[in-house]
């Protein structure tokens, strides 16, 4: 089942890639709706988290729980 605008082209919804993810698939998610490499956004969670104390890990789980 996939959504359709008003023209008839399919909209891009963000989703949790479960296969293809470590934990929870919120990376590969990230990933594969911005159509960059999931091993970035992993990079950038780790950096994030190093540098933000730890508020990134609360976002991720936020995402983890809320997104399907």
């Amino acid at each position: 089942m996939s959504a359709f605008d008003g023209n008839g082209s399919p909209v891009k919804a963000f989703h949790l890639d479960r296969i293809h993810g470590k934990i929870l698939g919120v990376c590969s998610g990230i990933g594969n709706y911005a159509g960059i490499d999931p091993t970035l956004v992993r990079i950038g969670f780790v950096a994030a988290t190093l540098l933000g104390f730890g508020a990134p890990v609360l976002i991720y789980l936020a995402i983890g729980i809320i997104a399907d």
